[in-house]
Parts: C-alpha cells; sequence; structure tokens
C-alpha cells in the first residue's frame, strides 16, 4: 500500500508533516514518534493499520524529520498542544498510538486539553518512568549532536545503543534519520534545543502526568517492551491505577523501541485493539473538545 504526504498546522503554526496510508474517511489512527525519531520509525505498523480498514497518519513532531522547528524553540507542552490541533483539522477523534515522547504529548493532550481521543496507545510510556533508562536514551542523544563523519559511524552508535538489535547493512533506513550537512558530516534529523529543553521540562514532571492520566476516560492500550529499562512492571501497574480500564500487552523479545524490536508482535496488538475498539464504539457518539 502506498501513502500519500499530509501535513497539519501544529501550535503556533508549526508545520507538522506526514505519510497517510487508507481511506480518509475512515477512523483516523495517527502515529507518533520517540524522541529523536522520525515518522519512519513504526515499520510496517501504520500501512499495516490502513490495510486493516483505518485511516493511518504517521507525523514527524515539531522540532523533528521534515516538520518544522519553531522560531521560539518551544518544546513544552507545544507537544500535547500539537495533538488538539491535529483533532480539531482531522474534524474527528483520532485514536493515537504514541510511542516514547509521543505518548506522553498524547496522554497530556487527553488529560489537560481533552477530552479529544477515541483511544490512546502508550508505547513503552508512563508517568512513573525509570531514571537511569531515561537518562541512557538522553545520553545517547546528545553524543551524535555533533554528527557523524559517516553512515557507518553513525550505525556503529546506535549497535552500541542497541545491542538487542542486529546491526542492519543496507543503511537506507537510517538516511532517513540524519542529514547530511555541508561540512560531510551526518546529523540527527531533529532540532539540537529539543534534547537542551527537554532535561527538566516541567510539562512532563510525574505528578503532573499522573493527574492528567486520572482524567483519561478514553479506551486506552499499553504496549510494554518486557526488556525495557525505561517502563517496568510496577510503573505499568502504577499507570493501570490511575487508568483502571486500560489493557495491556507485554511484546517478550523488545526493549524501549517496541516497534522496531518485534513489529510483527507490536502491529498485531496494535490492530487487535483497534478492532476491539471499533465493535465496541460502533454506536458511540465522537468527540472533539
Amino acid at each position: 500500500m502506498l501513502s500519500s504526504a499530509i501535513s497539519f498546522t501544529g501550535a503556533g503554526g508549526v508545520r507538522l508533516a506526514g505519510d497517510a496510508w487508507g481511506a480518509p474517511d475512515a477512523m483516523p489512527v495517527v502515529f507518533l514518534h520517540g524522541g529523536g525519531q522520525t515518522r519512519h520509525a513504526w515499520g510496517g505498523t501504520a500501512a499495516a493499520v490502513a490495510r486493516s480498514g483505518a485511516y493511518a497518519i504517521s507525523l514527524d513532531h515539531r522540532g523533528h524529520g521534515d516538520s518544522g522547528w519553531p522560531a521560539d524553540g518551544n518544546y513544552d507542552l507545544a507537544f500535547a498542544e500539537d495533538v488538539r490541533a491535529i483533532a480539531r483539522q482531522l474534524g474527528r477523534p483520532p485514536v493515537v498510538v504514541g510511542a516514547s515522547l509521543g505518548g506522553l504529548a498524547a496522554l497530556m493532550a487527553e488529560g489537560e486539553l481533552g477530552p479529544l481521543l477515541r483511544a490512546l496507545v502508550l508505547v513503552d510510556v508512563a508517568p512513573r518512568l525509570e531514571q537511569d533508562g531515561v537518562a541512557r536514551i538522553i545520553n545517547f542523544m546528545a553524543t551524535g549532536l555533533d554528527g557523524f563523519a559517516s553512515l557507518e559511524d553513525a550505525a556503529d552508535a546506535i549497535a552500541a545503543y542497541l545491542p538487542n538489535r542486529k546491526r542492519p547493512r543496507d543503511l537506507g533506513g537510517l538516511a532517513k534519520n540524519l542529514r547530511q550537512r555541508d561540512d560531510g558530516r551526518w546529523h540527527w534529523h531533529w532540532d539540537p534545543r529539543f534534547i537542551r529543553r527537554d532535561r527538566g521540562d516541567p510539562t512532563f514532571a510525574v505528578e503532573r502526568m499522573e493527574a492528567a492520566a486520572r482524567r483519561v476516560q478514553a479506551p486506552t492500550l499499553v504496549v510494554r517492551g518486557r526488556m525495557s529499562d525505561v517502563l517496568t512492571e510496577d510503573g505499568v501497574r502504577a499507570l493501570r491505577a490511575l487508568i483502571p480500564h486500560a489493557e495491556y500487552v507485554d511484546v517478550a523479545g523488545a526493549a524501549h523501541m517496541v516497534a522496531g524490536d518485534d513489529n510483527d508482535a507490536f502491529t498485531s496488538s496494535v490492530i487487535g485493539f483497534l478492532g476491539r475498539l471499533d465493535r465496541a464504539l460502533a454506536t458511540g457518539p465522537e468527540r472533539v473538545a
């Protein structure tokens, strides 16, 4: 299934770029990647979801990929405000599948700015995360701020960061997440101000996220990578105490990057949830704040 280009206007007029699959009048399912990634992080999941009957949209966050970089470097609640803007422009409440940062943005949007969503899928993220795991992600992102001499060097850095994955032989996919600048070095395709502002961002304070989670009434699925050092079983239990109706899937063999570690299992979990949602909400009211 071929994709088509799509874009939305986010908070403050920032353009959000993406790809779409399927019929636009079908149930919208919006995929939001983790910090430092791009819309290409989902593997074949979006296309598979579209084949199951949905309208799948994979977007680059502000400051990432082909989306705009805000002039003021605003990377606080703007991520959640972008989710609200997307829902309004779609004209009907979408399902949001959010990994890490994308999941937190959707959680904050639904809990503080909503109700906005038809349903929420949180991929290896919750208000209570393991700080050592979070620090490992931030440190990895920071090590690439000066760029890499070659794609091979970037692939080596990723292999060291993700030892559970095989190092790819074809680096074409990696090139989607980096850009070669005039100096010949390859840089991650995101605004470096994002990582600097992300440290200690009060938008994602635990107490604030927990308060937002308590207000989530939309059907929710939590997908955790069993080998994750970011979200533990304790973190999932704490989240499900806040969102008692949340379903939970544990993907064996996957770490924090669940969709990339086991795309088949992840895709199956999402499509199964959407099928149950479609049956349960066939006659339910739609909501857009």
